[in-house]
């Protein structure tokens, strides 16, 4: 009898085990915007990838790569395309997003020509992640908060966003476009409350800081929280096959209007 308990609770153990390694995974691959910050319990700064688990049910991980400073050139070079690469496996999904950091025309180790090299990098990680049975989904940029006189959102990121829509068109290949996406979240709130989805203190406001804070590219958690639903929302219009891991309440949120 102790022998059929035992094996009873072996099997149970060895089919939890099989079913955590067929949970399929979402890899993030990316720049500052997407990661990971550092003391997330006081740190008012947020990558927008940092709060997808909060979003998503047990039923699927989430592993972010994506790194403060790097461009699609700079996270090959350094390695890390292939630690994500050698992970990859059947129904995995790559959100791929750079632009930010391809633009720093200053650094040799980040610069991309966008209609070249940046183009070539986001060909590779397409092709590759398909390659190890991966689903890819190309991201344009998120928009940085830069509104002019005329309380107009200017564009910053150039001919980057065309890019990777080219690119998603000519591979066939998922596109979410994350810059318009953040476009009508910032036009929502307006040039004044858009401040609350970044970064915006003055010195003594949060401890964290020491000095005044006045960062329009990187996000608050309540910014990286509402980019992160929207991309969410986003891969359910295009279905990509994430719906079922999504929380409910995500995709019942009206966070911005595209029909305007």
């Amino acid at each position: 009898m102790q022998f059929f308990k035992t094996l009873f609770v072996v099997f149970f153990f060895l089919t939890g085990i099989l079913f955590a390694q067929d949970k399929p995974t979402i890899y993030l691959i990316g720049d500052s915007t997407m990661s990971d910050k550092k003391n997330p319990e006081t740190n008012p700064e947020h990558g927008w990838g940092q709060v997808l688990p909060e979003l998503l049910d047990e039923n699927i991980e989430v592993s972010n790569h994506a790194l403060n400073g790097r461009s699609s050139k700079s996270f090959i070079t350094e390695g890390r395309w292939e630690i994500v690469l050698s992970s990859l496996k059947k129904g995995d999904f790559v959100f791929i997003q750079f632009g930010h950091n391809d633009q720093k025309f200053k650094d040799s180790t980040r610069y991309t020509n966008p209609f070249t090299q940046y183009r070539y990098n986001l060909e590779r990680y397409v092709k590759e992640a398909r390659e190890a049975g991966a689903t890819p989904i190309l991201m344009s940029s998120i928009v940085r908060r830069k509104f002019n006189e005329y309380g107009t959102l200017e564009d910053t990121h150039g001919n980057y966003p065309l890019v990777v829509r080219m690119v998603a068109k000519d591979l066939e290949v998922a596109f979410i476009d994350m810059q318009f996406l953040t476009e009508r979240l910032e036009k929502k709130w307006g040039s004044q409350e858009s401040e609350k989805l970044h970064l915006h203190f003055k010195k003594g406001e949060n401890p964290y800081y020491k000095k005044d804070k006045n960062d329009d590219t990187h996000l608050s958690y309540l910014g990286a929280k509402l980019v992160a639903s929207l991309a969410l929302q986003e891969t359910v219009r295009q279905n990509i096959s994430l719906e079922k891991y999504i929380k409910p309440e995500v995709l019942e949120q009206d966070i911005v209007t595209l029909k305007d």
